[in-house]
């Protein structure tokens, strides 16, 4: 089957048109460009589909391990930097007053702390565990009571202990 000669509408000099098996085959002086496509050549085959698919998901397989660490090294920092905060206001607490406060409420009341913060493994305000002694730790300290505070969690740390010891 020859190709016929087709006539451009568009009115441009120097392209012409040529109808070909499948298509329409334009000619910009050297330069070949298909306007029509058979439908058997339109789309992604089903094995080109799954290899795309198996390659997200080893990328997948490698980032989320990673990104679950990532979170778990967050929280803990977290933990830390609470308990860091809420046993200085502890300290501070009943260095100011010659007592130790009998509940974290107390450290709030008094302006200690703005609030209690959430444990970040159990996601509570209430979990945390206080430990209370009869022990003074100043000369000037007249009632006992909370002299450290740890996690609710049951969990292990990156380090191995769990979080309940930190």
């Amino acid at each position: 089957m020859e190709p016929s000669i087709l006539t451009g509408k568009d009115g441009v000099s120097g392209v012409s048109a040529v109808r070909v098996a499948g298509g329409v085959r334009r000619r910009y002086g050297k330069e070949d460009s298909v306007i029509g496509i058979r439908k058997q050549d339109a789309g992604f085959t089903l094995i080109e589909l799954m290899i795309v698919m198996m390659i997200i998901g080893i990328l997948m397989l490698m980032a989320v391990p990673r990104f679950t660490a990532a979170i778990n090294m967050a929280r803990e920092a977290v933990l830390k930097e609470d308990l860091h905060v809420m046993r200085t206001a502890i300290d501070s607490y009943t260095m100011d007053k010659q007592k130790a406060p009998q509940s974290l409420d107390d450290l709030i009341t008094d302006g200690y702390l703005r609030s209690i913060p959430e444990d970040p493994f159990t996601r509570t305000k209430d979990s945390w565990v206080t430990d209370t002694s009869d022990a003074m730790h100043s000369l000037d300290q007249t009632d006992p009571g909370i002299d450290d505070v740890h996690s609710g969690s049951q969990e292990e740390g990156s380090d191995g202990q769990p979080y309940s010891t930190w």
